[in-house]
């Protein structure tokens, strides 16, 4: 029986409760039959007034965030990645240096795993049974060599070609053809699986057996852009002249801290991402809490970040976009905290939301460029909020307050806003110029080569970026973000019994799709109600979007993520109003809408953490649109 109808019932479902969800939300916020309100929104002329009350956390705020945060974060945690990996390498210093092997005795290998470590290029793969006549592995079709070491398989267990029928051998003889690689560890397999005892030959790759696992999985191996910056911060840890370089060095040694904590492990090299997402929640429940004030509020919001299945997927992988989007949401944080302040505050009262906005949007340039766009957004709230200030001491008459206040505030506003980030920019280069033997002590920072080097690196990033012309099978445009259209497939393996692996980095649609249609209603109640925290979120989130309009370059669905933020803050504006409004049976629909995103997240673990499902899982239930690459 076909079960291919069912791929259009859950999105049809899902649509369908999207439409009684706001059609609920109209009847709430529209006024009440049998009030006045229809005549007060109709002789009352709404005037656009940039001021906002300041909520603070309570002690049951804080465990409300705590339990969420710790949550998400053992989620985030689980099955994340091996604890052990090879981390002794063998240096091949030439091409044509050899390093031999030993078994304990003459098998039948079948198969050939290995590990490998930096650098690319290739080994020759010989065998031989008596230790003098050697038969040399001819490589398969369309490869050039028998071991392979490409740029796209680095910190990967990798399969060697071997002849079908396998090959009869008690030595082994590995041979670079590049100078500079290192090889981790090999592994050698009889008909059977059962791997062989190797008793003699190059230590550094048999000193590890414990750590070969089965076959090669996402668990055990890197995927994606990991290649890049987990492969990046492992050279920032050794000091070595970093592979990956068109982007800012910081996101990068985030997720080297974790490669120091667990060695240079899966586990290691994702850890720091994860954590940041777990903290992420946390971060979003006090900027929803001091915007709303509400419980319910902040907690159906966050639990609805933390559904987000892109949310979960990008922050379980070694990139550094996560540390993107934490950072723009900590300097918006910070931002609205400066704007909320009452016109008549004194000015070193603004200093310390000013400061630590200006500080984490400079740490967040200093990891990915995309944070700038953050910053047209919190220019546009700065400005607004001064040009609000100046109508306050205006009509209040005392111009001169406003004067006298603004000839501190600006000059503290580049400080922090220009000056900050910038030297944070700079600082975050000092790994790059260690790996070029400068040292502090030595006056790096005060070396003009220093800050050449920084400056022929953001050339080079500029052209990188705005010269990239290439294709990608999971590219996408802006539009296809906002209707959650092309995923990007991150990972997909067989697996025996008609059962596959897979993940992919997309959006959970109940969010996506009734964030969007949030936005919208943001729109509506800033022109027809002046709504000033609806203008925040508005301004939040096209200063992300928008500019990804007029870019050319390929692009995809994980640039959307920080946008993210604010379609769930609109949703936080939409269940708060709904909560405000006391409309009838208020509470059901805002768990329920909260649970309907979570049983989502359910649904499509397998596709989101890369567990064995049967591929009609995948097919039938999880495949909602022809462009999901989910099997």
């Amino acid at each position: 029986m076909d079960y291919g109808f069912l791929t259009y019932l859950f999105p049809a479902a899902v649509l369908a409760g999207l439409f009684l969800f706001y059609r609920y939300y109209y009847y709430a916020v529209r006024p009440r039959l049998g009030t006045t309100e229809w005549i007060t929104r109709a002789v009352t002329k709404p005037v656009f007034r940039f001021e906002f009350k300041m909520h603070t956390l309570d002690g049951k705020d804080v465990l409300a965030a705590a339990i969420i945060t710790v949550v998400f974060a053992a989620l985030a945690l689980f099955a994340l990645g091996d604890f052990s990996a090879p981390q002794s390498f063998l240096y091949f210093p030439r091409d044509g240096a050899e390093a031999e092997l030993t078994l304990a005795d003459e098998y039948e290998i079948a198969s050939v795993m290995y590990y490998t470590g930096l650098q690319t290029g290739g080994y020759l793969l010989d065998f031989s049974t008596d230790g003098e006549t050697w038969q040399r592995q001819e490589p398969a079709e369309g490869h050039d060599y028998a071991m392979a070491q490409s740029h796209a398989n680095l910190f990967k267990w990798l399969y060697a070609d071997i002849d079908e029928n396998g090959v009869t051998a008690k030595y082994i003889r590995i041979t670079s053809r590049s100078a500079a690689m290192e090889l981790g560890e090999v592994a050698f397999f009889d008909a059977n699986g059962k791997r062989l005892v190797i008793v003699n030959g190059a230590r550094e790759l048999r000193d590890e057996q414990q750590v070969v696992p089965p076959e090669p999985s996402y668990m055990n191996s890197m995927y994606f852009d990991e290649i890049y910056h987990g492969r990046t911060a492992y050279e920032t840890v050794r000091q070595l002249t970093p592979y990956e370089n068109s982007h800012p060095p910081l996101g990068k040694l985030i997720i080297s801290l974790g490669i120091q904590l667990f060695g240079m492990t899966p586990f290691g090299w994702r850890f720091m991402g994860a954590v940041f997402g777990a903290l992420m929640l946390a971060v979003f429940y006090v900027l929803v809490t001091n915007m709303f004030g509400k419980r319910n509020v902040s907690i159906c919001a966050t639990l609805l970040l933390g559904f987000d299945f892109m949310r979960f997927v990008q922050t379980r992988i070694a990139t550094i976009d996560t540390f993107a989007a934490f950072f723009i949401l900590l300097s918006y944080l910070f931002m609205y905290r400066f704007i909320s302040q009452p016109h008549d505050t004194k000015v070193r009262e603004y200093i310390r939301p000013l400061t630590m906005s200006g500080l984490f949007f400079g740490i967040g340039c200093a990891s990915k460029w995309v944070v700038v766009y953050a910053g047209f957004g919190l220019a546009a709230l700065y400005f607004i909020h001064l040009i609000a200030t100046y109508r306050y001491h205006y009509l209040d008459g005392e111009p001169y307050v406003y004067t006298k206040r603004m000839f501190k505030v600006i000059p503290l506003s580049f400080l922090f806003f220009v000056l900050v980030p910038v030297g944070v920019y700079c600082l975050s280069y000092i790994p790059y110029g260690m790996a070029r033997d400068m040292t502090l002590r030595g006056g790096m920072l005060w070396n003009p080569a220093y800050y050449k080097m920084i400056w022929d690196n953001q050339v080079f990033m500029y052209s990188y970026h705005s010269n990239l012309n290439v294709t990608h099978d999971y590219a996408s445009r802006w539009y296809q973000w906002i209707t959650d259209a092309r995923p990007i497939l991150f990972y997909r393996a067989e697996r025996p019994n008609g059962f596959i692996s897979s993940f992919s980095s997309f959006g959970n649609p109940v969010i996506w799709w009734g964030g969007f249609i949030a936005m919208g209603a943001m729109g509506v109640r800033l022109a027809k109600f002046k709504d000033s925290r609806s203008a925040v979120i508005l301004i939040s989130y096209l200063s992300q979007i928008l500019p990804w309009l007029f870019i050319s370059r390929i692009v995809f669905i994980y640039h959307y993520f920080p946008s993210v933020i604010f379609l769930v803050l609109a949703l936080a504006h939409v269940l708060d109003s709904v909560e405000e409004r006391d409309y009838k049976r208020w509470k059901r629909v805002m768990y329920g809408f909260t649970a309907s995103a979570a049983a989502l997240f359910l649904l499509f673990y397998p596709a989101l953490t890369g567990i064995a499902a049967p591929k009609w899982y995948f097919r039938f239930i999880l495949r909602w649109l022809p462009s999901w690459p989910m099997f």
